[in-house]
């Protein structure tokens, strides 16, 4: 893989990162709804989610890489903030930047299966961003696109050590 298409790839996930957390700032999003008023699907989701790392892979259409390039995310929690809005508090390291962002994201649920899902998301002066991913048992799963890029990102979610 070319080093502007795997730079490419982390702005996009850095961007979405900053972007949105930039979105909670500016729009005051972020108040936790309080759990008692949760369902049992959403209260399991919040717990599951807690100290948790994503531990996966993500792949660039088109660009054979094997199981593609490693990624990981550290979830310090998931939060419910609004009728379908979620804030993840995740911590991100690569280069220098090493910080743990709110993201505020909608979450939609497929039955029992939550997944966060963005279309046509527009970051300023970063671009649009479209994703699904999914989020069952001990495993995620789903696709992202940014412009002409675009690919598969999966893994494993564990227990943050």
């Amino acid at each position: 893989m070319s080093r502007g298409i795997r730079i490419g790839a982390v702005v996009v996930a850095l961007g979405v990162m900053f972007g949105l957390g930039w979105g909670v700032a500016k729009t005051g999003v972020g108040q936790a709804v309080p759990i008692a008023s949760l369902s049992d699907l959403e209260r399991d989701f919040t717990e599951r989610m807690e100290n948790v790392v994503l531990v996966g892979h993500f792949t660039i259409e088109g660009r054979e890489r094997g199981g593609g390039s490693p990624e990981r995310y550290e979830i310090t929690r998931a939060v419910k903030v609004g009728d379908d809005r979620w804030r993840f508090d995740v911590h991100m390291v690569y280069g220098s930047v090493d910080a743990t962002l709110p993201v505020v994201v909608p979450i939609v649920w497929a039955g029992d299966t939550p997944m966060v899902s963005i279309t046509d998301f527009t970051i300023p002066t970063l671009g649009t961003f479209t994703a699904r991913v999914f989020f069952y048992d001990d495993r995620y799963g789903g696709s992202w696109q940014h412009g002409e890029f675009g690919g598969l990102m999966y893994g494993e979610i564990e227990p943050m050590d």
